[in-house]
């Protein structure tokens, strides 16, 4: 039979990112990919592309977490949007009540440090409940400065201690994605899991930011620790699969362009 993995994060409408291409990541690897959408998501291409957020009501993503691990036995499950504190309070009841082996966490932190208020709260609403659940974290370059407190991440060297501050501050296995952002010709993410630092690099393939490739990391990740994968093996397998989907990414008439894992080769 095969293994089920579990998706808590926001609909994307365009198929690039959010449980659209966590389904699709767990499909390429094998593994049965299920879904509880925590809002809506869709670009407005009236307003240089930006995001339309629209949070669907608690009950319903407890409805969707309620009968997906009813049908499903799903030991694995990986957290993406959740977009506001009630989203993040609700997810964070149904994980505790859950004895879920594996919580894979893509922090998508929205705070990027002026706007205060709202975004601030569900930020730390999120360190706060989700965080302390999770057992592997996927955080981006922003994500990890803000979740290791230091006010630089320049060298691998800084994004190896970054991802070790994260660590001892979450409890968590880290994988932080230096990506495009650090100098040099190859997109660096590193490994640690308290024990063992490991970089993982791939050439970088240009310098811009690709839609998805984010929720394909942490969606790889899923699938392989469902599958039985230990942290590490599932970790370098999952950059392999974002080098693939964004060698092979789908153009379209934004500016960016957006991940395709459908030519991955394992």
């Amino acid at each position: 039979m095969t293994h089920v993995a579990l998706t808590i994060a926001g609909s994307e409408a365009s198929g690039g990112a959010g449980a659209q291409a966590d389904i699709k990541t767990f499909h390429q690897l094998g593994t049965f990919g299920a879904a509880a959408l925590t809002c809506i998501v869709s670009f407005d291409p009236k307003n240089d592309w930006s995001h339309r957020f629209v949070p669907l009501e608690p009950q319903l993503i407890l409805d969707q977490i309620e009968a997906s691990t009813a049908v499903h036995d799903i030991d694995t499950t990986k957290i993406g949007m959740l977009g506001t504190p009630a989203t993040i309070e609700t997810v964070a009841g149904a994980l505790a009540e859950r004895s879920f082996t594996n919580v894979v966490l893509d922090p998508v932190l929205i705070c990027k440090g002026n706007e205060g208020g709202f975004a601030q709260d569900t930020d730390d609403a999120l360190k706060a409940q989700i965080l302390p659940l999770a057992t592997f974290v996927t955080p981006n370059h922003f994500e990890t400065l803000a979740l290791s407190g230091m006010e630089s991440v320049e060298t691998v060297e800084e994004l190896a201690e970054a991802a070790k501050r994260i660590h001892e501050a979450f409890d968590v296995i880290v994988l932080a994605k230096g990506g495009v952002v650090l100098e040099g010709e190859d997109a660096v993410d590193v490994f640690y899991d308290g024990e063992q630092t490991v970089e993982l690099r791939s050439p970088k393939i240009g310098q811009e930011r690709v839609n998805g490739a984010g929720c394909t990391l942490a969606a790889a990740v899923t699938a392989e620790l469902a599958k039985g994968a230990t942290p590490l093996e599932a970790a370098r397998t999952a950059k392999a699969v974002v080098t693939s989907s964004i060698e092979n990414r789908q153009k379209g008439h934004t500016p960016f362009d957006s991940v395709y894992q459908g030519k991955y080769q394992g």
